[in-house]
């Protein structure tokens, strides 16, 4: 690579590690949790807003169902975590999900569940972004001007943060990641003791609004279907669970007890938070409205355009701690970057997922290969590519993209938990241990709970959302699923079409002869270093080719041939139109029409060039040559470069590189004598 582009790579993602320093990467439980649960753990600052919102359309009254849907979103929450805790003990792998269904349910089982997966990490990009960058756009005006540009610039930010490794973005998202759970448990800790111990009245800014009912006075199957549709909404606390059990190789040994651990951690901490929010925005009169401008009312008429409806965590904490405060600043800067940083379980999961894939040939073999920092580079950045496409088309609008969310984390959590209940039955079927057939029999059971209610909300989401956006979410994962079943079966055809058969046919077979030929423009050294080349090589039959485009130029060849004495025959081909490719290909396909059993093998002179704009002006030919030959069976092509002067200030250029290192590229530090060896003592 040229110094122009080798300093801003190490500069910007740092020197490149040796395969062996794999281990150094590996994540303690302390980085882990921010890397790998950042989403589920920031989906409080957005996901009881979403209840409330949902509760709205039947007025103030609803608001209180919203701490039985928040008890359902937990007994959910539990469930799934529960469940888990069995996949990263069952399958370590870190095929997750994805290696859970494939082997239990079948390939096609297993390649939906890695199409919903897929979908799933690029909304989460997407959504955190979005509803991040609208989050700093409360404060900041020019973010909310360009949103679009802010939210790509973010993305390509994180992108870069990930190519640095997962052990070092982890470093980084830990600080903001901790700093916002702190802030919300000292916000529930401190409304607790001013709303029970001291007796303060908390009153969040929209405490003496009122809400304008779009359809009060709901009974029946209508108050149901409103009270699934928020808790379908509420589930979005429990997208980016499932990252822990794809990403269990990238934990420290033992490496499924340490994420099962996390897993719990993750549960209790997210569960907490959402259920006190919950509380506390009942407790300092909360209101939330899907159309804040015409459905919120002050003193009995709208509140207008003109007013921004803030995020429920927003209005909780100016309700306990005070507006413009000291935790009040701390937990929004927070909240805002902990938005940003969710998206950061899907950098991780989405590469891991993809390289998967890859190596089970579902998708193109590169995304299989680390990079130089040891992190899965290339799917890191078809991710960002993906979510950066989504988040333009969609203008960066959190609230039309979260329509099209969870469903498909939904998908791959009911195949899962299914999977699983097969894997346990296999498993009790050749156990006689006691103890083990009580253990498996608790799991399957807990697996079985697990799958029927993750079904169950499914369906929910699915009759709740599909008109408001969730068929698209659908509609990638068909895609998905399409292209990487199309992607298995020609990596399928190229293996059984090359494969080596036990008796050997033609293709193996040791040619009968070759024939050699040379093409020849000009006689000049790279000709004549082309022609002593194929000699070397012992052939049946050794000719010179040349193309008659000029018949001066023709002519002075022949001459020169002949005045030389050059024993290898010199063959001209006729070019009615003056073309050079199509004349030589139908030369060698001849050839092979004569003696199929025969190989021939090609020899083109080429120049070897320093400048990069010297290969327009050089070698197109052969290129074109060698293109077309590429698709003649039985035919070889072997360049014989010749290498200009500049090609020689271009290799100098090369060792100058070799030696010289990028910034960070080389650790520096004070030099130490080595010991000096005590002389052995004289007998």
């Amino acid at each position: 690579m040229s110094k122009l582009t080798d300093v801003p790579k190490r500069i910007l993602i740092g020197r490149a590690l040796r395969s062996d320093k794999l281990g150094e990467t590996l994540l303690p439980k302390r980085i882990a949790l921010p890397v790998f649960a950042s989403d589920p753990l920031s989906s409080v600052a957005y996901a009881p807003g979403e209840v409330l919102l949902v509760l709205s359309v039947a007025g103030v009254s609803a608001y209180n169902f919203s701490p039985w849907i928040a008890v359902a979103v937990v007994v959910l929450m539990f469930t799934v975590v529960a469940s888990y805790r069995q996949n990263v003990h069952a399958y370590p792998s870190g095929g997750g999900d994805y290696e859970v269904a494939n082997t239990n349910l079948g390939p096609k089982a297993g390649l939906t569940v890695a199409s919903a997966l897929l979908v799933d990490y690029v909304l989460t990009v997407a959504v955190s972004i979005a509803s991040g960058v609208e989050n700093l756009g409360s404060a900041i005006p020019f973010v909310v001007q360009h949103k679009t540009l802010c939210a790509i610039a973010i993305i390509v930010l994180l992108t870069l943060m990930n190519l640095r490794g997962v052990k070092e973005s982890g470093k980084l998202f830990a600080i903001p990641t901790y700093v916002f759970v702190a802030g919300v448990f000292i916000m529930i800790a401190w409304g607790v003791i001013r709303g029970v111990v001291l007796g303060d009245t908390m009153k969040a800014p929209t405490a003496d609004f009122t809400i304008h009912a779009e359809q009060g006075g709901l009974a029946g199957f209508a108050l149901v279907f409103l009270m699934l549709r928020a808790f379908s909404s509420g589930c979005a606390a429990l997208t980016g669970v499932e990252a822990i059990s794809n990403g269990v190789p990238a934990f420290r040994k033992p490496k499924s007890k340490n994420a099962a651990t996390t897993l719990a951690l993750m549960g209790g901490l997210a569960v907490t938070m959402f259920c006190g929010i919950i509380g506390l925005a009942m407790a300092t009169h909360v209101r939330m409205a899907e159309n804040p401008a015409t459905d919120l009312l002050q003193n009995g008429k709208p509140i207008g355009s003109g007013y921004t409806q803030n995020p429920v965590i927003s209005q909780v904490a100016e309700a306990v701690f005070g507006k413009g405060s000291f935790l009040f600043v701390i937990l929004a800067a927070a909240t805002a970057l902990v938005l940003f940083l969710a998206a950061n379980t899907a950098y991780n999961g989405f590469p891991l997922l993809g390289s998967i894939l890859a190596q089970d040939r579902y998708l193109p073999r590169q995304l299989h290969t680390r990079g130089d920092r040891l992190a899965f580079s290339n799917g890191i950045v078809l991710l960002a590519g993906a979510a950066a496409i989504l988040v333009y088309l969609y203008g960066a609008d959190s609230t039309r993209l979260i329509q099209l969310y969870i469903v498909g984390v939904f998908v791959s959590f009911t195949l899962s938990q299914t999977g699983m209940v097969r894997h346990w039955n296999r498993h009790l079927l050749g156990e006689t241990d006691p103890a083990k057939r009580r253990r498996m029999h608790r799991s399957r059971a807990i697996n079985a709970f697990g799958a029927f209610f993750t079904g169950l909300v499914l369906v929910v989401v699915l009759l709740t959302k599909f008109t408001h956006g969730a068929w698209v979410a659908l509609l990638g994962m068909v895609i998905f699923f399409v292209t990487m079943s199309a992607i298995r079966r020609h990596y399928d055809r190229v293996a059984d079409e090359i494969a080596a058969e036990e008796t050997p046919d033609d293709d193996v077979v040791r040619p009968s002869r070759v024939h050699s030929l040379v093409l020849v423009s000009k006689v000049h050294k790279p000709t004549l270093r082309a022609l002593n080349y194929a000699k070397l090589m012992r052939s049946d039959s050794l000719e010179a080719v040349s193309v008659d485009v000029d018949q001066a130029d023709t002519k002075a060849l022949r001459e020169e041939w002949e005045r030389r004495g050059i024993e290898v025959p010199l063959k001209v081909l006729a070019s009615p139109y003056r073309e050079i490719t199509r004349p030589i290909i139908d030369y060698v396909k001849s050839l092979r029409r004569e003696s199929p059993r025969d190989a021939v093998s090609v020899y083109i002179p080429e120049y070897v060039v320093g400048h990069w704009y010297e290969h327009l002006l050089h070698n197109q030919s052969a290129l074109r040559l060698k293109g077309r030959l590429l698709f003649t069976p039985g035919v070889m092509v072997t360049s014989v470069p010749w290498q200009l002067d500049s090609s020689e200030a271009a290799k100098l250029r090369a060792r100058k590189r070799a030696e010289w290192n990028a910034p960070g590229a080389v650790r520096r530090g004070p030099v130490t004598q080595p010991k000096k060896e005590k002389a052995a003592p004289k007998k």
